[in-house]
């Protein structure tokens, strides 16, 4: 059977989780290869929900697949890595081929050639050039065995090209050199390859240093965009799984609320029933009596009598059925009908609108990467990436309308698990005050010990934005922290805004101002208590506005955060903080 060649390309058979070539390779129930390594660790993180979802296509398993070792791609990747391997050396073979030189005075078997003589323009084997040497005396000028040697020889003079014009920026000969080159910059052609070859290394290595940071730059931003998307994803669940608890507590409110209308229309119903039975059992009581005083034959008698039987009521009388009820359940469907349609336009609209942000977001990336980046001295690899993304957040964050902000509004909770002993937590965790006398909190190892402060639970990664509402003659500090801020400090460096893990606007009845590493700025006095943090991780953001009927942007902070960021406060004593709550938040 004939073999079959199949052009493939070798980032074809990539891990798309570590960007190598595939390492036993493993292939998943949706089709999507990994290396066994990478995508169980990539699942193990998965092991507390336990549904297991593809990183390229995001198909879910639940339970966790059991993957083997795909041998067929194996063979392939194993057959690929040796084809690369040989076509490498055979290039090398091959290009060691074409420098060999063969004698020409050799009759019989060709011997490889040592030398070649530029005057006659021959090339010569060992013992051949040892001969031509004793013969010529030395005169002739003998150089390294070459196929072409007239192209060693000067075109004009016919005479050995050994010196190098940097002037003209080519080789010459020494008659050249005394008739046509005078007053030029002229050097031995040593001295001009050692430094042609001194500038080729050099760039060569600056080429490679470039490629690498490219590829580190690169890998950074994948690392980057799967742990945003997987944050992402994250934050929809949670999103869509509290309005999804909210609707069904809603909905079974309704349920109770009909069910209480149909109670108390069936109880007047029966009551309706039971006062039209006794009514016809008075009728008929009445009808039993006029039959028999109709019997009599004295006229006086009857007249006398009938007065009794006109006592029983008219069925007028006997309460209706209030329809209230009925009318109010068909005015409560009618507005279901009406709910449902106006929630299909918000979903409708508000998919529109993430859809568009992404598709802007991509356009922006796409265009700010379609020239690869080139690094300055000093600069670093993320401040490449900064540059790359924030090219058009640089004059944006200052004019944004509320509006805009609150399309990245999300809901953050305060985390009892890092207060401080002398804070209180109400209204479910989204107001703090501090007091007096410390609380009896159980140890825990993110507790701040030794600030008034805490951080929220939920990392922020990505486009975010809150609005905060303090109160009190104490002042608060409003900010971010990375995760990893020490809690147990009590000189300064464990305050927000003190470290270089924390960023602050610090806020009191007399002044206003910005903290980030023992560094300060004075700031304008905000004209609102209540302040809205707005941040874009990605590009880098951090801006602080004061709300009130329109923002009003305090400061703007642009820098390079490599971890997720908490939002954070500290309350000073008699001051309260409340988280201002997403529902409440209105445009």
């Amino acid at each position: 059977m004939a073999a079959t060649n199949i052009s493939v390309e070798e980032d074809q058979f990539c891990c798309p989780v570590c960007l190598d070539v595939l390492r036993d390779p493993v292939t998943t129930p949706c089709g999507h290869s990994y290396c066994m390594e990478c995508i169980k660790s990539y699942w193990n993180k998965c092991d507390h929900k336990g549904v297991y979802n593809c990183p390229q296509c995001r198909e879910s398993f639940s339970p966790r697949p059991v993957l083997g070792r795909n041998n067929i791609l194996a063979e392939v990747v194993e057959k690929l890595k040796k084809a690369g391997l040989q076509t490498a050396r055979a290039s090398q073979a091959y290009s060691n081929v074409l420098e060999d030189v063969e004698c020409d005075l050799c009759t019989k078997k060709k011997s490889r050639a040592v030398g070649t003589c530029l005057v006659c323009l021959a090339s010569y084997c060992e013992s051949h050039l040892k001969a031509h040497q004793e013969n010529k005396r030395g005169s002739h000028k003998v150089v390294e065995a070459t196929k072409q040697p007239q192209k060693r020889l000067c075109a004009q003079h016919r005479k050995p090209l050994e010196v190098f014009c940097r002037t003209d920026q080519k080789c010459i000969c020494f008659q050249c050199k005394a008739e046509g080159h005078r007053g030029h910059s002229v050097v031995s052609a040593s001295a001009e390859r050692a430094e042609k070859q001194k500038q080729l290394k050099d760039a060569g290595r600056r080429s490679r240093q470039v490629n690498k940071d490219r590829e580190k730059e690169i890998r950074h931003v994948v690392k980057y965009l799967k742990q945003s998307a997987e944050a992402a994803l994250e934050d929809s669940e949670r999103i869509f799984c509290k309005l999804a608890r909210t609707i069904e507590r809603k909905r079974v409110e309704v349920k109770d609320l009909i069910r209480t209308q149909e109670k108390e229309a069936l109880a007047q119903a029966e009551a309706i029933l039971q006062a039209l039975d006794q009514h016809m059992t008075q009728l008929n009581i009445r009808d039993c009596q006029l039959d028999r005083l109709s019997q009599t034959d004295d006229h006086i008698h009857f007249l006398q009598r009938s007065r009794s039987l006109e006592g029983v009521s008219d069925a007028g009388d006997v309460p209706s059925l209030d329809v209230h009820p009925f009318s109010s359940l068909i005015i409560m469907r009618k507005s279901f009908a009406e709910l449902k349609d106006r929630l299909d336009d918000v979903f409708k609209k508000e998919i529109a609108t993430i859809s568009d942000i992404i598709n802007k977001e991509e356009s922006s990336l796409s265009t700010s990467t379609s020239k690869p980046p080139t690094l300055r001295r000093g600069e670093s690899v993320e401040d490449l990436l900064v540059q790359n993304t924030t090219s058009s957040a640089q004059n944006t964050t200052s004019s944004r309308t509320r509006a805009e902000l609150l399309q990245f509004c999300c809901e953050v909770t305060l985390d009892p698990n890092t207060a401080n002993s002398f804070l209180s937590l109400r209204e479910g965790f989204r107001e703090v005050t501090t007091g007096r006398e410390p609380l009896l909190y159980p140890e825990h190892p993110e507790r701040f010990t030794c600030w008034a402060q805490l951080l929220c639970r939920e990392g922020q990664s990505g486009r975010c934005y809150w609005e905060v509402e303090w109160r009190g003659g104490g002042g608060v500090s409003i900010g971010v922290a990375y995760k990893t801020i020490r809690r147990n400090v009590s000189s300064t460096d464990g305050k927000l805004g003190h470290n270089a893990k924390s960023w602050s606007l610090d806020c009191t009845d007399s002044a206003c101002y910005f903290q980030h590493n023992k560094t300060r700025l004075d700031l304008v006095m905000p004209r609102s208590n209540r302040v809205g943090v707005y941040l874009d991780h990605r590009a880098g953001v951090l801006a602080f506005y004061s709300v009130s009927e329109t923002p009003t942007l305090l400061h703007r902070v642009q820098t390079t955060f490599t971890q997720p960021l908490y939002p954070g406060f500290w309350v000073g004593l008699g001051s309260t903080l409340k988280i201002c709550p997403f529902f409440n938040f209105t445009a």
